[in-house]
């Protein structure tokens, strides 16, 4: 049998956490579950996890600085944020700090259970069929390895950014609608996540300043399109 999905679960609610771990252990996966920032902390650093679950307002550390420490160590791996906070503004910060998606409390078991199952299920694709290296002006994107370089500097992506980049890349002779790049690497449309998208493109513009015949350039209200002039 294959060997079981680690997840680390970082909730302070215990009733939630316990639903939440023997739900998740009921199909397949093996949760261990911290209840404040700084234990999660200490048991990512311990132990090899498969993707992250953590709440946002959690004593000790809260998720966004707890994020924030892993993505310091580990770039790739899948971070979700359980949140009862509806403002935007707080939803932004999340990604900010390095969160691939989240769900706003209250939420469905059958919600959270699909969202894990697309982030490992898109994760042991790119180790299977992605063996690809593309050259981006004086860059070089190493899809499969996450890693976006040139003469001078490497940079780590995250999952998304580094899925956005090679979707931009593979339809560089046209504008990429917004809700083409959505659905394909968020799965949805709707308007917060167009938000988090924009956050993701910054990201990908800074990285790429270095060389400037390269350029997201945004069709405004349609989308948008990698530029690449030399």
């Amino acid at each position: 049998m294959p060997e079981a999905k680690k997840i680390l679960l970082v909730e302070d609610d215990p009733s939630l956490g316990f639903v939440i771990k023997e739900n998740l252990g009921i199909r397949g996966y093996d949760v261990v579950l911290c209840q404040d920032g700084v234990e999660g902390e200490r048991m990512f650093n311990s132990t090899l996890f498969n993707l992250c679950i953590f709440d946002v307002m959690l004593p000790r550390k809260d998720g966004f600085s707890l994020a924030r420490s892993v993505r310091e160590k580990n770039k790739s791996i899948p971070i979700l944020f359980l949140t009862a906070k509806a403002m935007t503004e707080d939803k932004l910060e999340g990604f900010q700090a390095g969160a691939d998606d989240y769900i706003t409390k209250p939420f469905s078991l059958e919600e959270l259970l699909y969202r894990i199952e697309v982030f490992l299920k898109r994760g042991n694709i790119q180790l299977i069929q992605e063996d690809k290296i593309f050259s981006l002006g004086r860059y070089e994107f190493d899809f499969s390895n996450l890693l976006l370089k040139n003469r001078k500097t490497e940079k780590s992506l995250t999952q998304k950014e580094a899925e956005i980049l090679k979707l931009l890349y593979q339809n560089r002779e046209r504008v990429l609608k917004r809700e083409e790049i959505l659905r394909q690497v968020w799965g949805d449309d709707d308007y917060f996540m167009g938000r988090s998208m924009d956050v993701f493109i910054s990201k990908l513009r800074k990285y790429l300043k270095e060389d400037e015949s390269i350029q997201i350039v945004n069709y405004h209200g349609v989308g948008f399109k990698l530029e690449i002039t030399q």
